[in-house]
Parts: C-alpha cells; sequence; structure tokens
C-alpha cells in the first residue's frame, strides 16, 4: 500500500519540543542531582529512581524497567548524572521508537477519512484544525466535518481554522445528529474529489455508554458509503490527565477501530512521561504531540528527541 506522509519538521523544532516539555523535564530529573551524589548505585539508590520515574507517570513496569537499566552491572561502581540521562533517554527512545509513526495517507482511498475522537477539552477541535493546515500546505484538497453537533463554539472554531487552511467545513444545526452529518461529508467529499476527509467529534467522557454508542454508530454509518471507512481513527489526548489517559484509550478503542494516538497539551503539565507509559502499554502508533498553541507547535511524533527532551540529555 503506497501512502503519502505529512511534511517533515522545519528546523528549530527541536529547542520548541524542548521548551515544551520543559515541566516533565523538571519532574523527571529534577531529583536526579541528589540522587547520585554519592556516585555509587546501591540498592536504596536504584529504588529512590524507580519511584522518581514513577512520579513523571511512566508507569509502574516502565519505571522498574529504565531503573533496572540504570543498575545493570554497574551495582558500587561510580556513575554521573550524565551518564544516568545517557541511559534513560537510550531506553525511553527503545520504547517510543516502533510507536512513531506518522499518519499513512492512502492516495489510493480518496477521500481518506479521519475520525478524530477524544474526552471534553483534549483539543479534538484545534487538533483538526491545525492537521488541516499542515495537510494543504502540502497540496492535499481537505474537507472538514463539524461533528461536534453539541457546541456551536466548536463549529466556529472549526470554521476558523478551515478558513485559515482553505479547507471547505461541512456543518449543521447545533443538536444535530453527528452521525448524519458524517455520512452528508463523507457523500460530499466523494464527489467534491477531496483527498482527505477530518471529522471532528464531540468530547465524550469515557464511562458515559451512550456517548461511545454514538461514537459506534459514526463509524457504522460512515461504513454505508465506503466499507473501509474510517480509514484512520486517532485518539486525542490531554497529557495534563496523566494515568487517567491510559483508561481513556482502553475504553474508546472497545468502542472504534483506533489507529493511533496524538498527545496535546504537553507544554502545560509535568505528567509528560504518561506517553512513555502508553506506548508500553497499547503499542498504538503515536503520530502527533502538541507542545504549544500555534499551528507550527502540533509535531510529528519523534522518539529520539522526545526521549532527549523529556531526559535533559
Amino acid at each position: 500500500m503506497s501512502s503519502s506522509e505529512l511534511p517533515s519538521e522545519k528546523p528549530g523544532m527541536f529547542a520548541r519540543l524542548k521548551a515544551g516539555l520543559a515541566r516533565s523535564t523538571t519532574s523527571l530529573t529534577s531529583g536526579l542531582g541528589g540522587l547520585f551524589t554519592k556516585k555509587r548505585l546501591d540498592a536504596e539508590t536504584i529504588a529512590d529512581l524507580e519511584d522518581a520515574l514513577i512520579r513523571a507517570d511512566v508507569g509502574t513496569t516502565v519505571a522498574a524497567h529504565l531503573a533496572s537499566e540504570v543498575a545493570k552491572d554497574r551495582y558500587d561502581k561510580e556513575i554521573t548524572e550524565a551518564e544516568i540521562r545517557t541511559i534513560l533517554a537510550r531506553e525511553i527512545t527503545k520504547i517510543l521508537a516502533p510507536r512513531a509513526t506518522p499518519i499513512g495517507i492512502d492516495p489510493a482511498r480518496k477521500p481518506f477519512v479521519v475520525l478524530i475522537a477524544g474526552v471534553n477539552g483534549t483539543g479534538k477541535t484545534t487538533t483538526v484544525g491545525k492537521l488541516a493546515a499542515r495537510l494543504t500546505a502540502d497540496g492535499k484538497k481537505v474537507l472538514l466535518a463539524a461533528g461536534d453537533t453539541f457546541r456551536a463554539a466548536a463549529v466556529e472554531q472549526l470554521k476558523v481554522w478551515g478558513a485559515r487552511a482553505g479547507a471547505n467545513v461541512i456543518f449543521r444545526d447545533t443538536g444535530s445528529d453527528a452521525a448524519s452529518l458524517a455520512f452528508e461529508a463523507l457523500t460530499q467529499a466523494q464527489s467534491e474529489g477531496a483527498d482527505i476527509l477530518l471529522i471532528d467529534t464531540a468530547g465524550r467522557l469515557q464511562n458515559k455508554a451512550g456517548l461511545m454508542a454514538e461514537l459506534e454508530k459514526i463509524v457504522r454509518v460512515l461504513k454505508k458509503r465506503d466499507p473501509d471507512a474510517p480509514h484512520a481513527a486517532i485518539l486525542v489526548l490531554d497529557a495534563t490527565t496523566g494515568q487517567n489517559a491510559l483508561s481513556q484509550v482502553e475504553a474508546f478503542k472497545g468502542a472504534i477501530p483506533l489507529t493511533g494516538l496524538i498527545m496535546t497539551k504537553l507544554d502545560g503539565t509535568a505528567k509528560g512521561g504518561i506517553l512513555v507509559a502508553l506506548a508500553h502499554r497499547f503499542g498504538l502508533p503515536i503520530h502527533f504531540i502538541g507542545v504549544g498553541e500555534s499551528a507550527e507547535d502540533l509535531q510529528v511524533f519523534d522518539a529520539a528527541a522526545f526521549a532527549q527532551a523529556l531526559t535533559g540529555k
């Protein structure tokens, strides 16, 4: 299957990433200097390191693994803080690298339908707008579906992003059936020869069965127009929720055929380590991370760059 990847990052993106992850970096590494003042590793020091990693939201399993990698063949030996950061960055990269996957836009599937889901307040609508800006800049004809029919503000927000990106927006009155809108949007995208259809959806709590059933309905209705749609179903997660992101992925992947993740708001939290826990537990592709408000701050996920920024390498 051939695919068209989204455009690569501009120079200076690592500086933006590092700045955006500053709080998480501080959370993860602020205690390293204190932990290793005695210069030699022992069981107590490794236990303290594991605790620090757990506090950084990488999860207990990953924390134990990372601590054991630091300890490997180094008991009662001298080690520097810089060496610790190097080991952590290397091992975190190993966990993340297999998950760093661009959204593959298959030109044979036209329009390529992307469904965006998530709980309330994750930044779904903004993310849809930023994706539209990237795709249109890459020469794609993009259509946007304002599927968050509960919030008039979401529709207006998407219209603004659509105007910026040069992408038409399909919308209906507040309270309209979201599945019907998705069906109409796909029909129009097909008739207009659009390359990509991005469908925004309303935020829904993962423990509300009725709202999750509505999301399932959107998927069923899309398949009436295209049996393979949606071609991508992406969950947008808010990094500030920390460990709660794990239950969100669990719930949404039970409702729709999740194909990837986007993590937003990494610049507003010290819980950036949660992305490592997600990668380890679910193995889903991580497409983008958000480290700021501008369109440029939605970055293609780079495992090594993320690991280096997170560990202050």
